[in-house]
C-alpha cells in the first residue's frame, strides 16, 4: 500500500486519478473509497442493506446491484450475516463491512482511517488480512493512517510519519521505532488533545 496512493502533485495543484480535485471533484469522488475512523454503517439496518444504499449513491446499475453486494458481502467473510442487523455484529465483522460498502464501486484509491482502531487483537488480524486481499485482488491503491506502527510495517509499502501536522518522514525503513523516535519530539505528548483523545475513545468505544 503505498503512500502516494495514486496522488501526484504538481506545484500547489494535487490531483487523485488524473482528476484534479478542485476542478473535478465530482470524478475524484467516483473513482476513490473512503471508511472513516467514526462508525459509518447503521446499525438498524442489515449488512445487505446498509450495501444496498450505497450501491445507489455510487449509481451501480440496479440489476448488478444485488450481485455486487453479494459479492462485497463474501468478499468480507460476511456473507452469512448480510440479513442480520448491523447492532448484532461484532466491532471486527462491523469494519469489515465498511470496507465492503466504501469498495462497491471498484474505486481507484482508498484510504482508510484508523481502520482496526478500538478493535481486539484477532479482529485487528482479520482486517489486515481484508486489507490485503483487496489491494491484491483488486490492485486498489490504498492510504492509511494509523496509530500502531506494527500495522503500518504489514500493511505498508510506503510510509510517511507526521509531526504536528506536517509530514516529517517519507521512506521505507527497517525500523520503524528508531524512525517515529528520530522524527517526533516529546513536547507532542505534553500537549493537550482534550478533544481528540475524548472522539478517539468514542470512536473506539462504538467500534469494540
Amino acid at each position: 500500500m503505498g503512500y502516494d496512493a495514486g496522488m501526484s502533485r504538481c506545484g500547489q495543484q494535487r490531483s487523485v486519478g488524473g482528476f484534479d480535485i478542485v476542478r473535478e471533484a465530482a470524478s475524484v469522488r467516483r473513482i476513490i473509497g473512503y471508511v472513516p475512523q467514526a462508525l459509518s454503517v447503521d446499525g438498524d439496518l442489515t449488512g445487505f442493506e446498509n450495501l444496498l444504499v450505497f450501491a445507489k449513491l455510487y449509481d451501480i446499475p440496479r440489476a448488478e446491484r444485488t450481485r455486487r453486494i453479494r459479492e462485497a458481502l463474501a468478499f468480507v467473510d460476511l456473507a452469512d450475516f448480510g440479513d442480520k442487523l448491523v447492532k448484532t455484529y461484532s466491532g471486527g465483522m462491523i469494519r469489515r463491512l465498511e470496507i465492503a460498502q466504501s469498495t462497491l464501486h471498484r474505486p481507484q484509491v482508498l484510504f482508510l482511517d484508523e481502520p482496526t482502531v478500538g478493535l481486539d487483537p484477532v479482529a485487528r488480524i482479520s482486517v489486515w488480512e481484508q486489507i490485503e486481499k483487496l489491494q491484491s485482488e483488486f490492485g486498489s491503491a490504498i492510504l492509511l493512517t494509523t496509530h500502531y506502527l506494527e500495522e503500518a510495517e504489514r500493511l505498508c509499502d510506503r510510509v510517511g510519519i507526521m509531526n504536528h501536522g506536517r509530514i516529517a518522514a517519507v521512506g521505507a525503513n527497517a525500523s520503524f521505532e528508531e524512525v517515529f523516535e528520530r522524527y517526533t519530539s516529546a513536547d507532542v505528548v505534553q500537549q493537550g488533545a482534550y478533544d481528540e483523545t475524548s472522539q478517539t475513545r468514542r470512536s473506539a468505544g462504538r467500534l469494540a
